[in-house]
């Protein structure tokens, strides 16, 4: 791909035709791509975010394609400044040595390894373990660390190359990268080449069905190529000479799933919540256009009356500040229109303070600055994140503040609530 950004015309998963638009975002810059004060004066591109809907099978996915390259090269992004995730991550690996039983010493490989968070809790445990991830930097700290991280893309070519020099692999990870990438054949003809006969892939990924039912829609951005449900997923692998087995909704990133797959014919047998999930999908019409329709409704009903609120505040000369510099920060401040509105943002993220929000250029600074700023307002931009966030700015209440989520419905929450 020699562009910035390109389009497909078939859908990722059966190569079918037949896609119709689903639900049109507002266009942005790059999600993560918060600029130091020396690069304000950079232009910065913004990208469609439209999402369309497979009529053969149902899978939910964007069309418009940004450069690999430029998105993962020089990934910022670490697990472990995520809220709770190196914690989920261990427990998952535990769960899954118990689960899938592999044999000790043998190699576990996690697609989109990052910082080896989880990699090094099997490693703990007795494991083998080796990373695959295009991060360069990000690579390099994990296997300095002591996380052996290849820094590449996942391909079938690399999958062969890692077995004929380390044989296979008894477990294949991948966590919030599965929609990742744009080839999904090719990565998973990679898996299966890796894979050992008796092994499992187990990934995790943000759920369709928790998507609509939670409002989730600020984690559409150009990163998340794909929007995944079970029924489509399944007929995806059972085409590649694979076999989804399980299914299970947890709760990280808002609402996600956690699919087991092994090569057809595997030694596992297939779990009842593949069935479930799939009859869940279908009475809630995921493959109907008219499903997303009426979630785009419901969005603007929700703009407009946070856009309301927001402008009331302003006429009676409140200041307002947003609370999150993330990636999902990015999608929900151009589709709602909310910069106008916000003065300044806050975020945990020692890595975001000082930085200027992605095409807007709202500065971010840290939590503190609601103390000595003191605006009216905080608008929790990062609201699946609003319990923690009110548990620890208690005192911004006290002093007369007011924290408002905007979604998945409005609510304003004072001293006195």
């Amino acid at each position: 791909m020699s562009g910035a950004v390109s389009r497909r015309e078939a859908c990722r998963l059966c190569g079918g035709r037949s896609l119709e638009l689903a639900l049109s975002l507002a266009p942005t810059p790059l999600a993560d791509a918060y600029v130091p004060q020396d690069r304000l004066g950079e232009v910065q591109g913004t990208y469609p975010l439209d999402l369309f809907l497979c009529r053969t099978c149902g899978h939910v996915q964007l069309l418009d394609v940004v450069n690999p390259e430029i998105l993962y090269r020089d990934y910022a992004y670490a697990t472990s400044t995520s809220l709770g995730l190196v914690e989920h991550f261990r427990r998952t690996a535990d769960d899954l040595l118990v689960s899938m039983e592999p044999a000790q010493g043998s190699w576990v490989v996690e697609i989109g390894s990052n910082d080896g968070s989880m990699l090094r809790r099997f490693k703990e445990q007795g494991m083998r373990v080796l990373g695959v991830d295009p991060a360069r930097e990000i690579a390099r700290k994990a296997t300095e660390s002591g996380v052996e991280t290849l820094p590449d893309f996942f391909t079938s070519s690399l999958a062969s190359r890692i077995r004929r020099e380390r044989g296979p692999a008894a477990l294949i990870t991948a966590n919030n990268v599965f929609a990742h990438a744009d080839d999904l054949s090719d990565v998973t003809a990679g898996i299966w080449e890796l894979l050992s006969p008796d092994g499992a892939f187990v990934f995790e990924v943000s759920y369709l069905a928790d998507i609509l039912q939670k409002r989730l829609f600020d984690t559409v951005y150009h990163e998340h190529l794909c929007y995944h449900s079970v029924r489509p997923l399944a007929a995806f692998f059972h085409r590649h000479g694979m076999e989804l087995i399980d299914a299970l909704r947890i709760p990280t990133k808002g609402g996600s799933l956690r699919v087991t797959v092994q090569r057809a014919g595997g030694p596992r047998s297939v779990s009842p919540s593949v069935e479930e999930l799939t009859a869940l999908e279908e009475r809630m019409g995921l493959a109907r256009i008219e499903t997303f329709r009426s979630f785009a409704d419901q969005l603007g009903k929700v703009k407009a009356g946070l856009l309301d609120r927001l402008r009331e505040i302003k006429h009676k000369g409140g200041s307002i500040a947003g609370y999150g510099a993330s990636h999902t920060v990015t999608t929900l401040l151009h589709h709602f229109d909310l910069a106008p509105f916000l003065s300044f943002l806050v975020d945990d993220n020692p890595c975001k303070q000082g930085l200027f929000s992605p095409g807007h250029h709202i500065p971010v600074f840290h939590p503190r600055v609601l103390y000595s700023q003191k605006p009216e307002v905080a608008l929790i931009l990062a609201w699946n994140y609003s319990q923690p966030i009110l548990a620890k700015h208690q005192p911004f209440l006290a002093q007369g503040g007011r924290f408002l989520l905007p979604l998945p419905n409005v609510e304003e929450i004072g001293f006195d609530a």
